[in-house]
């Protein structure tokens, strides 16, 4: 596809000598809107050399400026260079580009088959998979699909909360008032009811978290009863946790949790104390890292504990090696911000040149329109029943406007889900949010269900107008203002897609799909598509063609699926 900022550039590099292309692509910008052009180059820098105003600069070097096969025009605006793509050439560029390339369109191979790391989700045994894990899940998800859109080899990792001091509180919690038999039955309701009430019971008692630490310490020692009840745990946990993954069709390359690592912490103590790095405080082991502004990192209690710090170190270690990242990723909540500050800095203290190769992605909080989610004192709203509302709601939907649709169970399942997954990639997602049912099943105005339905409508189009790929058609016929706005912004699709990468913002493909399903849909009201006569019909099918395979993949790379009808 033709670059036309590269072709900005180099029509200011014939008549500029004293700036490289890079300096004058830099400073290249999009006009606010397309009356004043495509592209605008500001002449301020120039001022100096050419010892004249901008302005003047401006009106000189736009009459020098070649027009040639790109540009329609060539104007200056006060101190500015404007230039309008030429339409013809613009439609001809893009729609062949999608035509050739289909669901590739926007990919790159920048990735070069380099390994990326995406931690994500990592929801705690044994504990709600509750709304407020959607963040991580999901942008998580997003991330990992847009790098390896971009040509990185990726590795989606699920680092399980399976360890630490909650065990040891769920195995003295099981032990005083557990029944397997019912916990089975409903597994996650059971602990988390086992869990809050030892968290009640320990405000009155304070000896109970003696046996929550003892048990731990019995975890950690290798205790046949302490292991067993902790793989039971687990493997139930997993087990509903999964409900919740096949909803939203996300998979997983590890499950590695924290448990793993148990064993690979001895080393990193080692290496710490070899490299003069541990310091005593209190009993306990640290790394002092006051010379950089941040409290210091606990590596191990008084009681000889280790503790999550200790456990992230010997992860990134033990990753570096098994997979040699080119990033290690880590989808987390902002409240996890000094807690990563802390441990990559350690890394990097024991010499470590990949220590910055690890990135944490944080994001904004979720609470509850009555307060904060708080799994101790119960006070919780499972992902799951939040899932299945948007599934019955879209159900009720479909019921009412298109009964009679094949496949409805499945098209409510995506477009349910697809609502969810919409509504949490399409604000920044470093922006905190209160849940409200409300709003989440609210299938108007800029939501997943509405840019599915234009994709949808794309469908039916093509299918009634007999649309083939392969049959000759003839681009010129398209110069409809709402043909070229929507063309221009596929166009721009592929940049929404790599600022999605380099600023790890799946938003930027959510609003930019909304955008094309407005336009599109402005399109289809102002342009007869299937009245059309022969060669323009072919033409606006194609243009069809493309927003459709746009659409489709963008919600791709979100993780949302396409219906073809709903």
């Amino acid at each position: 596809m033709i670059d036309f900022k590269k072709e900005v550039a180099n029509s200011i590099l014939q008549v500029v000598k004293d700036l490289n292309e890079e300096e004058i692509e830099s400073l290249i910008e999009i006009p606010p809107n397309y009356d004043m052009g495509d592209y605008a180059f500001p002449c301020f820098r120039l001022a100096k050399t050419f010892r004249k105003a901008p302005n003047i600069i401006a009106e000189e070097l736009s009459k020098k400026i070649e027009i040639g096969d790109y540009f329609e025009k060539i104007e200056n605006v006060g101190p500015y260079i404007n230039f309008f793509i030429s339409k013809a050439k613009l439609t001809e560029t893009v729609l062949e580009s999608i035509a050739e390339e289909k669901e590739k369109f926007g990919s790159t191979n920048i990735g070069k088959n380099r390994t990326v790391l995406v931690e994500f989700s990592s929801p705690n045994i044994a504990k709600p998979f509750h709304i407020g894990h959607i963040r991580t899940t999901v942008i998580g998800n997003a991330i990992e699909k847009v790098f390896k859109f971009q040509g990185f080899k990726t590795v989606r990792l699920n680092h399980l909360g399976d360890y630490g001091t909650q065990f040891g509180m769920l195995i003295a919690a099981y032990k005083k008032w557990g029944d397997m038999k019912v916990i089975e039955e409903d597994p996650i309701n059971e602990l988390l009811k086992l869990y809050v009430k030892f968290n009640e019971e320990a405000e009155k008692d304070e000896s109970l978290r003696d046996e929550a630490r003892h048990w731990f310490k019995e975890l950690e020692n290798g205790n046949e009863e302490a292991l067993e009840l902790w793989q039971w745990i687990r493997d139930i946990s997993l087990k509903e946790f999964n409900k919740v993954y096949d909803l939203l069709n996300i998979q997983y390359d590890s499950y590695a949790g924290e448990s793993f690592y148990s064993d690979k912490m001895p080393r990193v103590i080692e290496e710490l104390e070899e490299k003069g790095l541990l310091k005593e405080s209190q009993g306990a082991s640290i790394v002092d890292l006051e010379p950089y502004g941040m409290p210091p990192a606990l590596i191990k209690k008084s009681d000889g504990s280790t503790l999550y710090i200790t456990r992230d170190i010997a992860a990134a270690i033990y990753r570096k090696e098994h997979y040699d990242f080119y990033k290690n990723i880590y989808v987390v909540a902002s409240q996890q911000n000094l807690h990563f500050k802390q441990w990559i800095k350690v890394i990097d203290l024991m010499g470590y040149d990949w220590a910055y190769d690890c990135v944490h992605i944080p994001f904004g909080m979720v609470s509850l329109e009555d307060g904060t989610l708080s799994t101790r004192q119960g006070r919780v709203v499972f992902l799951e029943d939040v899932l299945n509302k948007a599934i019955e709601s879209t159900k009720k939907i479909i019921e009412d406007r298109n009964p009679d649709l094949e496949n409805k169970e499945e098209v409510a399942k995506q477009v349910g889900v697809g609502a969810i997954v919409f509504q949490e990639l399409f604000n920044n997602r470093i922006k905190d949010y209160v849940f409200s049912w409300e709003r989440t099943l609210s299938f108007e105005g800029e939501t997943g269900p509405y840019v599915q339905y234009t994709h949808a409508r794309a469908n039916s189009l093509l299918e009634k107008g007999e649309f083939k790929l392969e049959d000759e058609v003839d681009y010129r016929f398209l110069k409809e203002e709402d043909e070229i706005n929507l063309i221009r912004l596929l166009y721009n699709f592929p940049k929404a897609v790599l600022d999605a990468l380099e600023k790890y913002e799946p938003s930027f493909v959510t609003r930019h799909i909304v955008e094309v399903a407005k336009a599109f849909n402005k399109f289809y009201n102002s342009c007869p598509i299937l009245s059309a006569e022969e060669g323009l019909k072919k033409a606006r099918l194609n243009l069809v063609y493309a927003a459709k395979t746009v659409i489709k993949t963008g919600l791709s790379l979100l993780g949302i699926e396409a219906p073809n009808k709903m």
